[in-house]
Protein backbone atom coordinates (compact mmCIF):
# COMPACT_ATOMS: atom_id res chain seq x y z
CA UNK A 1 0.00 0.00 0.00
CA UNK A 2 1.37 3.46 -0.80
CA UNK A 3 2.64 5.36 2.00
CA UNK A 4 0.43 8.42 1.14
CA UNK A 5 -2.47 6.02 1.27
CA UNK A 6 -1.17 4.19 4.16
CA UNK A 7 -1.16 7.93 6.21
CA UNK A 8 -4.25 9.35 5.16
CA UNK A 9 -6.14 5.82 6.31
CA UNK A 10 -4.35 5.90 9.77
CA UNK A 11 -5.34 9.54 10.04
CA UNK A 12 -8.77 8.71 9.53
CA UNK A 13 -9.00 5.20 11.45
CA UNK A 14 -7.90 8.02 14.50
CA UNK A 15 -10.61 10.19 13.38
CA UNK A 16 -13.24 6.96 13.15
CA UNK A 17 -12.25 6.29 16.82
CA UNK A 18 -12.32 9.95 18.38
CA UNK A 19 -15.73 10.49 17.05
CA UNK A 20 -17.10 7.83 18.26
CA UNK A 21 -16.38 8.23 21.64
CA UNK A 22 -16.43 12.30 21.38
CA UNK A 23 -19.33 12.66 19.31
CA UNK A 24 -21.32 9.16 19.16
CA UNK A 25 -21.29 9.55 15.32
CA UNK A 26 -23.46 6.90 13.36
CA UNK A 27 -24.02 5.75 10.03
CA UNK A 28 -27.45 7.42 9.93
CA UNK A 29 -27.58 9.37 6.73
CA UNK A 30 -26.99 12.66 6.98
CA UNK A 31 -29.18 15.83 6.22
CA UNK A 32 -26.06 17.22 4.27
CA UNK A 33 -26.78 17.20 0.85
CA UNK A 34 -24.50 14.82 -1.01
CA UNK A 35 -22.68 15.29 -4.76
CA UNK A 36 -25.02 17.96 -5.68
CA UNK A 37 -24.37 21.34 -3.53
CA UNK A 38 -20.69 21.53 -3.50
CA UNK A 39 -19.36 24.62 -1.58
CA UNK A 40 -17.83 26.04 -5.14
CA UNK A 41 -18.66 26.00 -8.59
CA UNK A 42 -17.71 22.45 -10.44
CA UNK A 43 -14.33 23.03 -12.28
CA UNK A 44 -14.38 22.65 -16.06
CA UNK A 45 -11.81 19.41 -15.41
CA UNK A 46 -14.71 17.54 -13.51
CA UNK A 47 -17.35 18.24 -16.14
CA UNK A 48 -15.23 17.54 -18.77
CA UNK A 49 -13.94 14.13 -17.38
CA UNK A 50 -17.95 13.23 -15.97
CA UNK A 51 -18.96 14.09 -20.00
CA UNK A 52 -15.71 12.28 -21.31
CA UNK A 53 -16.66 9.13 -18.82
CA UNK A 54 -20.49 9.16 -19.34
CA UNK A 55 -19.94 8.41 -23.02
CA UNK A 56 -16.94 5.75 -22.44
CA UNK A 57 -18.09 2.24 -23.45
CA UNK A 58 -18.96 -0.52 -20.24
CA UNK A 59 -15.64 -2.44 -19.59
CA UNK A 60 -14.75 -5.09 -17.02
CA UNK A 61 -10.96 -6.42 -15.98
CA UNK A 62 -9.33 -8.96 -13.61
CA UNK A 63 -12.55 -11.31 -13.55
CA UNK A 64 -11.15 -13.40 -11.70
CA UNK A 65 -10.26 -11.60 -8.35
CA UNK A 66 -13.53 -9.94 -9.19
CA UNK A 67 -15.46 -13.29 -8.55
CA UNK A 68 -12.97 -13.86 -5.04
CA UNK A 69 -14.22 -10.56 -4.42
CA UNK A 70 -18.25 -10.46 -5.55
CA UNK A 71 -18.60 -14.05 -3.76
CA UNK A 72 -17.07 -12.39 -0.20
CA UNK A 73 -19.07 -9.27 -0.58
CA UNK A 74 -22.01 -10.63 -1.66
CA UNK A 75 -22.71 -12.34 1.82
CA UNK A 76 -21.91 -9.22 3.65
CA UNK A 77 -24.29 -7.00 1.39
CA UNK A 78 -26.87 -10.14 2.52
CA UNK A 79 -26.35 -9.29 5.68
CA UNK A 80 -26.47 -5.62 6.17
CA UNK A 81 -29.26 -5.34 3.39
CA UNK A 82 -31.26 -8.22 2.98
CA UNK A 83 -34.69 -7.04 2.13
CA UNK A 84 -33.90 -4.97 -0.99
CA UNK A 85 -31.51 -8.16 -2.45
CA UNK A 86 -32.90 -10.90 -1.16
CA UNK A 87 -31.70 -12.97 -3.91
CA UNK A 88 -27.79 -14.21 -4.24
CA UNK A 89 -28.13 -13.72 -7.92
CA UNK A 90 -29.31 -9.74 -7.58
CA UNK A 91 -26.68 -8.70 -4.65
CA UNK A 92 -24.14 -10.49 -7.45
CA UNK A 93 -25.32 -8.64 -10.15
CA UNK A 94 -25.19 -5.16 -7.93
CA UNK A 95 -21.87 -5.94 -6.73
CA UNK A 96 -20.42 -6.50 -10.32
CA UNK A 97 -21.91 -3.15 -11.50
CA UNK A 98 -20.25 -1.19 -8.33
CA UNK A 99 -17.06 -3.21 -8.43
CA UNK A 100 -16.55 -2.27 -12.64
CA UNK A 101 -17.23 1.43 -11.69
CA UNK A 102 -14.79 1.87 -9.07
CA UNK A 103 -12.21 0.13 -10.97
CA UNK A 104 -12.98 2.26 -14.08
CA UNK A 105 -12.82 5.52 -11.67
CA UNK A 106 -9.69 4.08 -9.94
CA UNK A 107 -11.19 3.73 -6.83
CA UNK A 108 -11.26 0.76 -3.97
CA UNK A 109 -14.45 -0.81 -4.90
CA UNK A 110 -14.75 -1.13 -0.95
CA UNK A 111 -15.12 2.49 -0.50
CA UNK A 112 -17.77 2.69 -2.84
CA UNK A 113 -19.17 0.48 -0.82
CA UNK A 114 -19.12 2.39 2.08
CA UNK A 115 -20.43 5.17 0.39
CA UNK A 116 -23.04 3.65 -0.39
CA UNK A 117 -23.97 1.91 2.45
CA UNK A 118 -23.84 5.59 3.78
CA UNK A 119 -25.84 7.50 0.92
CA UNK A 120 -28.52 5.69 0.52
CA UNK A 121 -28.05 1.97 2.46
CA UNK A 122 -27.90 0.52 -1.16
CA UNK A 123 -31.64 1.66 -2.19
CA UNK A 124 -31.38 2.59 -6.01
CA UNK A 125 -34.33 4.93 -5.54
CA UNK A 126 -33.29 6.49 -2.61
CA UNK A 127 -34.15 10.46 -2.79
CA UNK A 128 -32.64 12.79 -0.41
CA UNK A 129 -34.67 15.57 1.31
CA UNK A 130 -32.73 17.75 -1.26
CA UNK A 131 -33.30 15.67 -4.22
CA UNK A 132 -30.24 13.65 -4.85
CA UNK A 133 -30.96 10.42 -6.36
CA UNK A 134 -30.09 6.73 -6.31
CA UNK A 135 -27.09 4.49 -4.36
CA UNK A 136 -24.51 7.37 -4.60
CA UNK A 137 -27.13 10.19 -4.12
CA UNK A 138 -26.07 12.40 -7.02
CA UNK A 139 -28.07 15.71 -7.60
CA UNK A 140 -29.89 16.09 -11.21
CA UNK A 141 -28.18 19.21 -11.66
CA UNK A 142 -24.91 17.72 -12.94
CA UNK A 143 -26.94 15.73 -16.04
CA UNK A 144 -27.29 20.16 -17.16
CA UNK A 145 -23.89 20.84 -16.19
CA UNK A 146 -22.19 17.87 -19.01
CA UNK A 147 -25.64 18.51 -21.34
CA UNK A 148 -27.04 15.34 -21.01
CA UNK A 149 -30.38 15.99 -19.39
CA UNK A 150 -31.65 11.95 -21.02
CA UNK A 151 -29.76 10.35 -18.10
CA UNK A 152 -31.52 8.40 -14.97
CA UNK A 153 -30.10 8.93 -12.03
CA UNK A 154 -32.17 6.31 -10.52
CA UNK A 155 -30.42 3.71 -13.09
CA UNK A 156 -27.49 1.85 -11.40
CA UNK A 157 -25.12 1.99 -14.30
CA UNK A 158 -25.23 5.59 -14.41
CA UNK A 159 -25.68 6.59 -11.03
CA UNK A 160 -22.35 4.86 -10.19
CA UNK A 161 -20.50 6.85 -12.77
CA UNK A 162 -21.43 10.11 -11.87
CA UNK A 163 -21.00 9.84 -8.60
CA UNK A 164 -17.87 7.48 -8.94
CA UNK A 165 -16.01 10.04 -11.64
CA UNK A 166 -17.34 12.91 -8.98
CA UNK A 167 -15.27 11.10 -6.35
CA UNK A 168 -12.12 10.34 -7.77
CA UNK A 169 -11.83 14.01 -9.38
CA UNK A 170 -12.15 15.08 -5.40
CA UNK A 171 -9.59 12.50 -4.50
CA UNK A 172 -7.36 13.78 -7.46
CA UNK A 173 -7.77 17.36 -6.06
CA UNK A 174 -7.39 16.67 -2.40
CA UNK A 175 -3.97 15.06 -3.78
CA UNK A 176 -4.96 11.49 -1.85
CA UNK A 177 -6.88 12.78 0.90
CA UNK A 178 -9.88 10.73 1.62
CA UNK A 179 -11.78 13.03 4.68
CA UNK A 180 -11.46 16.18 2.44
CA UNK A 181 -12.59 14.44 -0.90
CA UNK A 182 -15.10 12.74 1.36
CA UNK A 183 -16.07 16.18 2.39
CA UNK A 184 -16.19 17.49 -0.89
CA UNK A 185 -18.53 14.98 -2.35
CA UNK A 186 -20.89 15.38 0.73
CA UNK A 187 -20.37 19.47 0.10
CA UNK A 188 -19.59 19.60 3.74
CA UNK A 189 -15.86 20.97 3.55
CA UNK A 190 -14.52 21.99 6.17
CA UNK A 191 -16.01 19.37 8.53
CA UNK A 192 -15.63 15.41 8.77
CA UNK A 193 -18.46 14.14 10.35
CA UNK A 194 -19.72 13.26 6.96
CA UNK A 195 -16.26 11.36 5.79
CA UNK A 196 -15.82 9.96 9.91
CA UNK A 197 -19.32 7.85 9.20
CA UNK A 198 -17.78 6.78 5.68
CA UNK A 199 -14.08 5.59 7.29
CA UNK A 200 -16.38 3.89 10.35
CA UNK A 201 -18.75 1.91 7.50
CA UNK A 202 -15.37 1.08 5.40
CA UNK A 203 -13.12 -0.18 8.10
CA UNK A 204 -15.89 -2.31 10.54
CA UNK A 205 -17.89 -3.59 7.09
CA UNK A 206 -16.39 -3.27 3.97
CA UNK A 207 -12.28 -3.38 4.26
CA UNK A 208 -10.61 -6.34 2.45
CA UNK A 209 -6.76 -7.54 3.56
CA UNK A 210 -4.75 -7.17 0.38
Amino acid sequence: MPARLTATLATASWLVVASLFTAGVTLAQTNAPSVGSPSEPPSPALLESLSRVMAAPDGFEDAFDAQVWLLDMQSRLARRQPEAYPSRHDRLALLERIHAEARRAQLPPELVLALIDVESRFRPNAVSSAGALGLMQVMPFWKAEIGRPQDDLHDIDTNLRYGCTILAHYLARERGDWTQALARYNGSLGRTVYPEQVMQAWFTRWWVDR
